[in-house]
């Protein structure tokens, strides 16, 4: 009998696509890594500085348009 540690250890975790294509976006726009949260009706961003979250506000159209999102964007800073 495996452990539940044993078992998760093995597992492979997938981002949804969405993640994916908003990490590809902002790394192909601004040369930035930043993380990504789904939650049931937005999606946040957290970003290392301000002014790349004003930036990212700015697009936030193109970025929804681009990457097929459906739920609101929400910028986090730190």
């Amino acid at each position: 009998m495996d452990s539940l540690g044993n078992l998760l250890g093995r597992k492979e975790y997938s981002e949804p696509p969405e993640v994916a294509a908003i990490k590809k976006y902002v790394q192909d726009e601004f040369q930035q890594n930043v993380s990504v949260m789904v939650r049931d009706r937005d999606i946040v961003l957290q970003v290392p500085s301000a002014a790349l979250a004003n930036a990212l506000r700015l697009k936030s159209p193109d970025i929804k348009r681009q990457c097929n999102l459906t739920k609101r964007l929400t910028f986090r800073i730190g």
